[in-house]
């Protein structure tokens, strides 16, 4: 997909590049950008990035939206319901193909859903959620979902980082 990379150029982000790079990948749709929910999700996900970056995961935001737009909202400071510079991609589903494919595309509106998919380095879909439009992620949850995959083991209800697993 297109996209608005980390040093605001445009450029492109690609699921099998990641593969190929041995990485992680966690990806996010939400529905557009100048909203009121998202910045709060897209500027957590930001906040947070130098934590996945340490797991080896590599995340990417996408929306419908253009990456005109996208570099629009990231130019407005958050004060001003922007979202400022970000850590990683945001990735326009212009053609809502990708959307679709994943299942989150709301048809009539063209708008994606909250929907959040955590693909291991081959490229196995390990989690996937989606939230009503209204409610923002966890972005602490996952984080430790996604260190619970990364044990490869079977973690209990409530588990956390360093605890045991089954």
């Amino acid at each position: 997909m297109d996209a608005v990379l980390p040093d605001k150029t445009f450029g492109t982000v690609s699921l099998e590049e990641l593969i190929s790079g041995q990485k992680w990948t966690v990806l996010f749709f939400y529905p557009m950008d100048f909203t009121f929910v998202c910045p709060t999700e897209i500027t957590s996900m930001s906040d947070y990035y130098e934590d996945f970056h340490d797991l080896d995961a590599e995340v990417i935001g996408v929306s419908t939206d253009t990456v005109y737009t996208h570099l629009a909202w990231i130019n407005t400071d958050r004060d001003k319901n922007g979202i400022g510079p970000l850590q990683y991609p945001l990735a326009a589903d212009h053609n809502q193909q990708v959307a679709r494919k994943y299942g989150v595309l709301v048809e009539e509106e063209g708008i994606a859903l909250r929907g959040l998919f955590i693909i291991n380095p081959q490229g196995e879909l390990q989690y996937q959620v989606v939230h009503h439009q209204n409610i923002g992620r966890d972005v602490e949850e996952v984080l430790r979902v996604l260190q619970a995959l990364q044990t490869g083991k079977l973690c209990p209800a409530n588990w956390r980082p360093g605890e045991e697993t089954l």
